[in-house]
């Protein structure tokens, strides 16, 4: 009878910890800690808070309507650069993984010097030499050429994710496509992509997180993305914290959304009663 009810309380704990309430405590508890340990160490410094300034380097409203402040427009410039980068990203790193697993030869070392280059390298590298050398002779300005950089450097890393993808489908999958009398191409796109895609969504997702916080970075060849115009908004008003924690707060708004949307399409494509998802 006692070993009954230990193990029923051993399960109704083991449900509570795995219940999201048990999850938002943590945080919320982690979250008072940080901010008790911060403000002790602010009010050692004699900081001034001044978020009331905040709102209006946001938005402005006035007669002539909604206005996006200088944050606002910096965070359009931002996704912007994440949004096409991220695409270009993808398509980057699936030729090349597609180029790995390819029985070409100059294929397969083109591929491997594009990787080893990219990976090895630093991405503000990357980004000056883009930039102040091919940009000139490709016509690139510098908007294009912070894109170029990032899907560059971005794609190295997705498509080893993605050939691991592919890698990773049951040889049996092959057989059973060819025997249905599917040719190369439809059998990656109907059979093997599917499976891989639903496989590597996680890390693709973790890619993508990466390359929005890369993409502060391009402030560097003067691109007005969220940083730079923070870094302009600093230099005129001082108020270093209170706009840094804004940003901070924007970027994380940015990739709890695109991690939330991720879980939601890994849920969609892992269904069983989804098995019709094709590319």
């Amino acid at each position: 009878m006692h070993s009954l009810v230990t193990e029923k309380k051993r399960k109704t704990w083991r449900s509570f910890t795995r219940s999201p309430l048990f999850d938002i405590g943590q945080f919320l508890l982690l979250l008072v800690l940080v901010c008790y340990f911060f403000a002790r160490s602010v009010e050692d410094m004699g900081y001034q808070w001044q978020w009331y300034q905040i709102p209006r380097y946001l938005y402005v409203w006035d007669d002539s309507g909604f206005m996006a402040g200088p944050l606002l427009y910096g965070l359009g410039v931002t996704v912007k650069i994440s949004a096409i980068s991220l695409g270009l990203a993808f398509v980057v790193g699936l030729i090349t993984a597609l180029l790995r697993l390819s029985n070409s030869v100059p294929g397969k070392v083109v591929a491997r010097f594009y990787l080893e280059i990219s990976r090895n390298t630093p991405l503000l590298i990357q980004l000056f030499f883009i930039y102040f050398v091919m940009g000139p002779i490709l016509g690139l300005d510098r908007f294009w050429a912070a894109v170029l950089a990032l899907s560059l450097f971005e794609g190295a890393y997705a498509s080893e994710i993605l050939r691991s993808g592919i890698m990773s489908v049951e040889k049996g999958q092959w057989e059973a496509s060819h025997s249905l009398g599917l040719s190369y191409n439809h059998a990656y796109r109907f059979i093997v992509f599917p499976q891989a895609v639903r496989r590597v969504l996680p890390p693709l997702a973790s890619q993508a997180i990466s390359l929005i916080k890369d993409s502060a970075l391009v402030s560097t060849i003067a691109v007005y993305d969220l940083t730079m115009e923070v870094q302009a908004l600093i230099s005129e008003t001082f108020l270093t914290f209170e706009l840094w924690f804004t940003v901070a707060l924007m970027y994380l708004v940015i990739t709890v959304s695109l991690s939330i949307l991720v879980s939601y399409l890994e849920k969609q494509m892992s269904s069983p009663y989804r098995s019709d998802l094709s590319f």
